[in-house]
């Protein structure tokens, strides 16, 4: 049994001018990859070994990251079932230049599925919540899976 604290982590990195797109701003595909790479090592912190991405659920960009932003992604569990696992994660950036409060950037929902050694799906552990905000978050976690669920299972009977 593991709790939501357990799993936290953060990554951060500079960005440079090969991370940006057309406008001159950092590019939304860098953003979300390292929104993945922070995901998955929470996700493998949390069920204690290897985990993929099966869904970004929900990615919202808030505000644009620049040249020279030092980008920091936060990564914790909300919720897990008996293979699968919702990742929350926050980007923030800050000058590199000058001490500035963190802008808030970015925001994403992953879904991640722990792996065996044959890449098959495993067991994860029971997370354990401990505070009104591990219960809040995993309360809206489930709402979440509740929309993918009911999503698929639409689109699936609209197929036929």
């Amino acid at each position: 049994m593991t709790t939501p604290a357990q799993s936290q982590i953060t990554l951060a990195r500079m960005c440079t001018v090969t991370d940006t797109n057309l406008v001159g701003t950092v590019h939304g595909g860098h953003v979300m990859k390292f929104v993945d790479d922070a995901a998955g090592a929470a996700a493998g912190r949390f069920s204690g070994g290897p985990a993929v991405t099966a869904q970004m659920d929900e990615m919202s960009f808030h505000a644009p990251v620049r040249i020279g932003d030092i980008l920091r992604v936060h990564a914790r569990i909300n919720w897990a079932g008996r293979t699968s696992m919702e990742i929350g994660v926050r980007a923030e950036v800050e000058r590199w230049d000058r001490l500035s409060e963190p802008v808030h950037v970015a925001s994403a929902y992953l879904v991640m599925v722990g792996v065996d050694e044959q890449r098959q799906p495993r067991q994860v552990p029971e997370l354990v919540l401990e505070t009104d905000e591990d219960r809040r978050r995993f309360r809206e976690a489930e709402i979440r899976r509740e929309h993918r669920l009911a999503r698929r299972a639409a689109i699936e009977a609209s197929r036929g």
